[in-house]
C-alpha cells in the first residue's frame, strides 16, 4: 500500500496552519500599505565583486557597524535572516520539543507562534488587556513550563509601546526560568523606547532588530538578535552556517554607514509627518469609528463596515491588511504608512464609500 506524502510529513507540519504574509495574500494593485514596508527604493549599489567565495558566518563590518549603531558590545550582536530568523533561533537554543513552552500576548505578531509550532514547541497564550498592554497576573499564573516569551513593543498590529515598568516586571518574574524576547522591529520610529541598553542588568534578555523597516530593506531580509554574549555564543550553535549572502552583507554595511544611518533618520523623520497627517484625516472620515496611536509606520484603525471598506479599496488597488480576526481587533484594519499620494488615495477612496456624506453629496 503506497503512503501519500503528507502522511510523511510531521503531525505537526500537517496541522500547522502557515503565516499569511502580504505576499501570500495577493491582491492586484498599485498602493501596497499591507506589509509595512518603505513606500520608496533607498539607493544603494552593490560594491562586492567576490560571488566566488562563500560569505562570513557573521560579517565583520556589518556586526561592527550594527554594534555602533546600537551602543552595544560585538559580541552582543548577531546578523541573521531578518528578525524572523532571531525568533526561531531563541526556540531551537532554548526549547526542548515536546517539552517546553513559549508564550506571547495577542494581538501580536504571527510568526512567534508559528515559528514555535513547526519546531514542536507548545504555544501559550495570553491575551493584553484592553488598552493592549501586559496582562501580568495572567502571565504569571501560565509561566510553569515557558522558556521564551514573546513581547512586541511597539506591537504588531496595534501600534503602542508596551509600558516599561511592566517589561521590568516581566523580567524580574522569569529571572532564571525563561528568556524575554523583546521584539523591536519598528523601534527607529520611538528610539527611546529600546530596552537594548537593558542587556547589562538582565542576562535573560533578548532584543530583535530589523533592517526591513525605517531603513527601507524588507527585500533584503537582513535582522539582528542583540542579547549577552552567552547568550550570542549559544545562537551560534543553531545558525546557519551562512545566514547572510554577500550582497545582502554589502548593502547592510552601507546602510549602516553614517551616511546610511542619517538617510534612515531622514525618512523616519518625512514618515512619521506622513503617518501624522493620515491619523488627522483618517478620524475625519464618516466610515473611521476610531483611530489608534501609533509608534509605528502604520496605523491601525477601526471601521463602521469594515468588509466593505476594505473590499471597496481592494478594487481599486488600495490593498491594507485585514486585522479583524486578531483578539480584540474586531473591525479594524491596518494601514502602512505609503506616500503622501497613496495617502491621500486612501482617504479619498474612503469618503466616497457607499453610505458615506461624501458620496451622498455625489449622488
Amino acid at each position: 500500500m503506497s503512503t501519500s506524502i503528507e502522511e510523511l510529513a510531521r503531525a505537526n507540519v500537517r496541522a500547522l496552519t502557515p503565516y499569511l504574509s502580504a505576499r501570500r495574500l495577493g491582491g492586484n494593485g498599485d498602493v501596497w500599505l499591507n506589509a509595512n514596508e518603505y513606500p520608496l527604493a533607498v539607493p544603494f549599489e552593490l560594491s562586492q565583486n567576490t560571488l566566488n567565495r562563500y560569505p562570513e558566518c557573521q560579517p565583520k563590518q556589518v556586526i561592527e557597524r550594527y554594534a555602533r549603531y546600537a551602543g552595544l558590545a560585538t559580541d552582543q550582536v548577531l546578523v541573521c535572516r531578518g528578525a524572523d530568523e532571531g525568533i526561531e533561533l531563541v526556540i531551537r537554543a532554548f526549547c526542548e520539543p515536546g517539552q517546553d513552552a513559549v508564550l506571547f500576548c495577542p494581538p501580536t505578531y504571527g510568526m512567534y507562534a508559528v515559528s514555535a509550532e513547526t519546531i514542536g514547541v507548545e504555544v501559550r497564550t495570553v491575551e493584553a488587556r484592553e488598552d493592549w498592554q501586559l496582562n501580568l497576573p495572567a502571565i504569571a499564573e501560565r509561566l510553569d513550563g515557558v522558556k521564551v516569551v514573546y513581547v512586541c513593543s511597539p506591537n504588531n498590529p496595534t501600534g503602542n509601546l508596551v509600558n516599561p515598568d511592566d517589561l521590568r516586571q516581566l523580567l524580574e518574574m522569569t529571572r532564571g526560568k525563561a528568556l524575554v524576547v523583546a521584539d523591536e522591529a519598528y523601534i527607529e520610529f520611538c528610539p527611546s523606547a529600546s530596552v537594548a541598553g537593558w542587556l547589562k542588568d538582565y542576562p535573560h534578555l533578548v532584543v530583535l532588530r530589523t533592517l526591513s523597516k525605517a531603513f527601507a530593506l524588507a527585500g533584503l531580509r537582513c535582522g539582528f538578535t542583540l542579547a549577552n554574549a552567552e547568550v550570542i555564543t549559544l545562537l551560534m550553535k543553531v545558525i546557519a552556517p551562512y545566514p547572510l549572502s554577500t550582497p545582502v552583507a554589502d548593502i547592510a554595511a552601507q546602510a549602516l554607514s553614517e551616511q546610511g544611518v542619517a538617510l534612515m533618520k531622514q525618512h523616519v523623520s518625512d514618515l512619521v509627518a506622513t503617518r501624522d497627517e493620515l491619523i488627522d484625516q483618517l478620524r475625519r472620515c464618516d466610515c473611521v469609528e476610531a483611530v489608534f496611536t501609533s509608534n509605528t509606520n502604520y496605523v491601525l484603525a477601526r471601521f463602521t463596515a469594515t468588509s466593505q471598506a476594505f473590499k471597496t479599496l481592494w478594487e481599486q488597488g488600495i490593498i491594507l491588511r485585514d486585522q479583524s480576526r486578531q483578539p480584540g481587533l474586531s473591525g479594524c484594519l491596518r494601514i502602512t504608512i505609503g506616500t503622501r499620494e497613496e495617502c491621500n488615495r486612501v482617504i479619498a477612496a474612503l469618503r466616497n464609500l457607499p453610505g458615506t456624506a461624501a458620496s451622498r453629496e455625489q449622488a
